[in-house]
């Protein structure tokens, strides 16, 4: 088993291993006329307005391209934007487009066009952006090229911000009609939609004026729903499947089989997320009790097969935004946890909740069930059905479970990440609109910190210490990625928290 030694990115991430898988066939020498089937999940929208979750920017990526995007250690790097200047007291950055782009439909990608995709995210009454966009007061088209973005207060995150959905722009003439968008994309990324069937499949083809198209290989693509995981491996030996993202207990399979098993790093960290609207969770006791009622070790053994490794914050170690302190703080202690349950009234046996699991990961909420039983909580599995709307809708929006195990996958900075988790209207914040003051200041605090000043990091772990802490949400195990391949599919491109196929090749 190899491991890459990449540096881990900037992008925060969904606590569950994804099933995705590549397909490659046909192709002559440098890949011309080559043909990619992927199985992986298909976005909750295709416009990246309303799209929901950070995992979707693996397939939005697809149809769009953002203004910049990170390379493979997690910097920023031009994209749609060649480059960009902040003001001397940061409370405006300008972004000066490539000249002569346009969307897959035709329309120029102009300032005018960016402009009109961020007043969308800011204003259209569905729009998942406007968390992210908050402190963007307003946005002008200083020229057919620049674009201004103007601040409430000093934010030094905003060219992070936009490597992901938050910049993947979207024709304006598309968006005239907000509901065909969601299922027909129109941007200026690598690929142009050629068909797409809801809850089964999207085609794509080559886009021949994507800005970087002289490092696309691929002229037709094919997105499908990801298969039941235990056929990968067979899939792979077969030879109907090239590339494959295991879940961690079949990597030794893959490797019996004699396949290419790779473990590359990954900011996916899983987490038990629990509801302080809904009781017993409205009682600080028991909150503080199942701080200690998880064996974080047990869910790295078990779930990941001891190729993951234990954590108490959205981060795993060794990325940037990681505070080891926080490591410390509840570490696994049952009778403590018993101790405060008997504080907060209840029992042996007198406690019981409901924890609500994807039902491609009941493994997690099976053994959390057998850890809260260890503390004398009783608990039944409510297992959502397939399909990822079904869970934004029955979690994310109307976050009706008491205790959820879930997750993150990525958000393209730190502090989006953070205000994804944790802020007041954070989509995986569970006890939303809970955050505190104290949090809040700090976040702001790191945002107003240039990330090359020496006090980034420090004020960067404060905010991720006051985050966690206020929360009673409780991160347990980072994953990495694990990719099973055969040589087919060559100079995959995978970063910490995103597949991208910019350089990849079919032989």
């Amino acid at each position: 088993m190899s491991k890459s030694g990449r540096r881990l990115a900037g992008v925060a991430a969904l606590g569950v291993i994804v099933s995705l898988v590549a397909t490659a066939c046909g192709g002559a020498s440098g890949s011309e006329g080559s043909e990619v089937k992927w199985a992986f999940s298909l976005p909750t929208s295709w416009d990246p307005v309303t799209s929901r979750t950070g995992n979707d920017i693996n397939t939005i990526s697809l149809a769009y391209a953002s203004l910049t995007r990170l390379d493979e250690s997690g910097d920023v790097e031009p994209s749609l934007a060649e480059s960009w200047e902040y003001d001397p007291t940061g409370t405006a950055v300008t972004f000066t487009l490539r000249e002569g782009l346009t969307f897959s439909d035709g329309t120029a990608l102009d300032a005018a066009a960016v402009k009109a995709f961020f007043d969308r995210g800011k204003t259209q009454e569905d729009s998942f952006l406007k968390d992210q966009l908050a402190d963007v007061t307003e946005v002008t088209a200083d020229s057919a090229t620049d674009v201004t973005l103007k601040l409430a207060y000093p934010d030094y995150q905003i060219p992070y911000l936009v490597a992901g959905r938050t910049g993947a722009i979207s024709s304006p003439a598309a968006a005239s009609d907000t509901q065909k968008l969601s299922v027909w994309p129109v941007g200026a990324g690598p690929f142009k939609i050629t068909e797409f069937v809801a809850e089964d499949h999207a085609y794509f083809e080559k886009n021949p004026d994507y800005w970087d198209a002289a490092n696309i290989n691929i002229d037709r693509f094919e997105l499908t729903v990801a298969p039941d995981p235990a056929t990968l491996v067979a899939g792979v030996q077969s030879g109907s499947i090239d590339f494959a993202t295991l879940p961690a207990l079949q990597a030794k399979e893959a490797e019996a089989a004699g396949l290419n098993v790779t473990v590359e790093p990954s900011l996916a960290a899983n987490n038990v997320s629990i509801n302080l609207n809904k009781a017993p969770f409205d009682n600080p006791k028991v909150v503080e009790a199942f701080r200690y009622a998880f064996d974080r070790q047990a869910f790295v053994d078990v779930i990941t097969g001891g190729l993951g490794s234990t954590t108490s914050q959205p981060f795993p170690e060794g990325y940037l935004a990681f505070n080891p302190e926080i490591e410390d703080l509840w570490s696994y202690d049952p009778d403590r946890a018993v101790s405060l349950l008997q504080e907060a009234g209840y029992g042996p046996g007198q406690l019981s909740i409901q924890i609500t699991a994807m039902s491609t990961a009941t493994d997690r909420a099976e053994l959390a069930q057998a850890q809260l039983k260890k503390i004398g909580v009783e608990s039944t599995i409510s297992v959502v059905p397939p399909g990822s709307s079904t869970w934004q809708s029955e979690v994310y929006l109307a976050k009706n479970p008491q205790l959820a195990t879930d997750g993150t996958i990525g958000r393209e900075s730190p502090v989006q990440n953070l205000l994804a988790t944790y802020g007041p209207q954070g989509i995986m914040n569970l006890s939303g609109p809970h955050a505190s003051p104290e949090f809040t200041a700090a976040l702001e605090e790191v945002r107003s910190t240039p990330i090359e000043d020496p006090e980034y990091k420090n004020r960067l772990w404060n905010a991720v210490k006051v985050g966690v802490e206020q929360s009673p949400t409780n991160y347990l195990f980072s994953t990495p990625w694990i990719i099973v391949s055969n040589p087919d599919l060559q100079n995959l491109n995978i970063l910490p928290s995103q597949v991208r196929w910019e350089g990849v090749t079919v032989s």
